[in-house]
């Protein structure tokens, strides 16, 4: 296939994996744009600054953080940003009929909160959809006993704003409640890694309800099912793919198997699905007599970005729902988003369940209201 992407996490010394990525497009032209990257930090923006100043399309699978898209021209994201997931959020409390919300957050790897522009971004994001409403309490410490106190048989919305690295400890400061744990905890999407690790889950302290933030609620186990048996060739495809045996992996979604695909698989196929699709079609459009001589540097980046940012403004089926821009931002607008709740954290045999919903699924003309299923 003309043109070539690559994956890469960013997740030590971006800027240094820039670097490395400037010299290989040089030698290599038909390098067209990288997948990927890792958490939405400073450094993460300042990888971006450089792959915009090399010319390189970005296509995010996981980041969130408002206004990232201002590092780069050339940056396009899967997920729907930190303002949708707030109000979400604001929306389920509605819903819960709570008056009052406490948020706990963290921004974990030692890392200050305008560091991590992820925390930053979805903590300003939640004071201004909560107002008066919103008690914060930011890098608690876990053998601080001020947790239990505040949050035993909390009626509110209890609302964890951090990392998923820090959320053992959250839980683990929680078992000081006994049997008197908070009604309503809420955990944010970064969680969701945490709620992917069957190790982290069978070892978790306590083993309280717990809800959290999804962002491929539509390409889970159960729902690929239900998409096989209504005949979504989509869904189909994607789920025949975590069901084979690979090199790094075991093989998800089975029969009699409750192992999760995990959402960053989901959201990283359809950001290359993306990618793939555009060169395709430039590629068609370029070549139409496959008999001719093809030029190796006739699909660029630009022109890439360009193809994927005009078929997603027509909306980009993605096996995670409905991917479309109505910009040249590169953000996603009425994104699918949900709230997954296990009756234990510690429970591995049983599926999430979706409670909560908001934005589209598979079609602009869905219905965007954020709802109980």
């Amino acid at each position: 296939m003309p043109g070539k992407f690559i994956t890469k996490t960013f997740r030590m010394a971006p800027v240094k994996a820039v670097a490395m990525l400037e010299e290989l497009v040089r030698d290599d032209p038909t390098v067209v744009g990288v997948v990927g990257l890792v958490d939405s930090r400073t450094s993460t923006a300042k990888a971006l600054r450089e792959l915009n100043r090399i010319g390189l399309p970005a296509v995010a699978t996981t980041l969130s953080a408002d206004k990232f898209d201002d590092n780069s021209e050339l940056y396009l994201q899967m997920s729907a940003p930190n303002a949708d997931q707030a109000k979400m959020i604001r929306e389920y409390a509605v819903h819960l009929k709570v008056s009052e919300v406490l948020i706990y957050y963290t921004t974990g790897l030692n890392s200050s909160r305008k560091q991590d522009r992820y925390v930053d971004t979805l903590v300003k994001a939640l004071e201004e959809r909560f107002g008066r409403r919103l008690l914060k309490e930011p890098a608690f410490r876990w053998d601080d006993q001020s947790l239990a106190h505040k949050t035993c048989g909390y009626g509110g919305l209890l609302v964890f704003a951090g990392r998923w690295s820090e959320f053992d400890g959250f839980l683990r400061a929680l078992t000081e409640c006994g049997d008197d744990p908070p009604k309503n905890l809420v955990a944010d999407d970064s969680v969701n890694r945490y709620m992917a690790n069957h190790h982290l889950r069978k070892t978790a302290p306590g083993n309280v309800p717990v809800t959290y933030v999804s962002k491929a609620a539509l390409a889970t186990c159960d729902a690929l099912w239900a998409a096989r048996k209504a005949n979504n060739d989509l869904r189909d495809s994607f789920l025949r793919l975590v069901q084979k045996q690979n090199p790094l992996d075991r093989p998800r979604c089975l029969p009699n198997d409750s192992t999760p695909v995990g959402e960053r698989v989901s959201l990283a196929y359809d950001a290359a699905i993306m990618v793939t699709d555009a060169v395709e079609r430039l590629a068609a459009r370029l070549r139409p007599n496959t008999q001719a001589k093809w030029d190796p540097q006739a699909v660029n980046p630009i022109s890439v970005h360009t193809e994927m940012l005009l078929r997603a403004q027509r909306g980009f089926q993605g096996v995670t729902g409905l991917i479309r821009f109505t910009d040249d931002s590169g953000v996603p607008v009425s994104r699918r988003i949900s709230l997954l709740k296990v009756k234990s954290v510690r429970d591995l045999a049983s599926e999430p369940v979706e409670v909560f919903h908001c934005g589209v699924a598979d079609s602009a003309d869905d219905d965007a209201r954020c709802v109980k299923p």
